[in-house]
């Protein structure tokens, strides 16, 4: 080989190289709130379905969404600001609201009846919106969604998920935790 075809190849393999190791590095592993977010108490968002309890007023008990402004429409008190909330804070909220001019001592509980879908992308059998279920792993939600494809990579998922306000990207092995409303996004491997 002359000495122009192996600075043109050494060229080429640098190149090559240099291609890799960016699209290696593109995301980051999952920065420490993606865990943190885990163990938190679960926040309400758009989506969510709840089953709202006023102890004996069957009228203002029932199931009522999270709309997508953040809202709940509640009756008598109307549009009540749900997202970003826990369910404890939610009940003082509405029992408060109650309190002011309509029940003496209300006693409110809330129950999640449905959570917000999760949504699964890229190399599975069958991209989608999901329904989450409490406990689910980033392996559970590819098996509801058809497992992997033959081109797959298998060890880690790309999950982008809201962790206070913000919306963060990170990569996570398959046992890792998933939250509802998280996007799973599988890799294809390279090779």
């Amino acid at each position: 080989m002359s000495t122009a075809g192996k600075k043109t190849a050494r060229a080429f393999a640098v190149a090559l190289l240099s291609v890799l190791a960016s699209a290696c590095t593109s995301y980051q592993p999952a920065p420490k709130a993606f865990s943190e977010a885990t163990i938190q108490p679960y926040r309400l968002d758009s989506g969510d379905r709840l089953r709202i309890n006023v102890f004996e007023q069957a009228a203002l008990s029932g199931t009522y969404t999270v709309d997508q402004a953040g809202y709940v429409a509640f009756p008598l008190i109307g549009a009540v600001p749900t997202r970003g909330h826990t369910l404890p804070e939610l009940e003082g909220m509405i029992a408060a609201k109650l309190r002011q001019g309509y029940l003496r001592d209300p006693d409110v509980t809330i129950e999640v009846d449905r959570y917000r879908s999760v949504f699964i992308m890229g190399e599975v059998g069958q991209a989608g919106q999901y329904a989450y279920v409490p406990g689910m792993t980033v392996q559970n939600a590819i098996a509801v969604a058809g497992g992997f494809t033959p081109r797959a990579n298998q060890g880690s998922a790309d999950i982008t998920r809201k962790i206070n306000g913000r919306i963060i990207t990170g990569r996570v092995p398959i046992t890792d935790p998933v939250l509802a409303g998280d996007t799973i996004y599988v890799r294809e491997r390279l090779f």
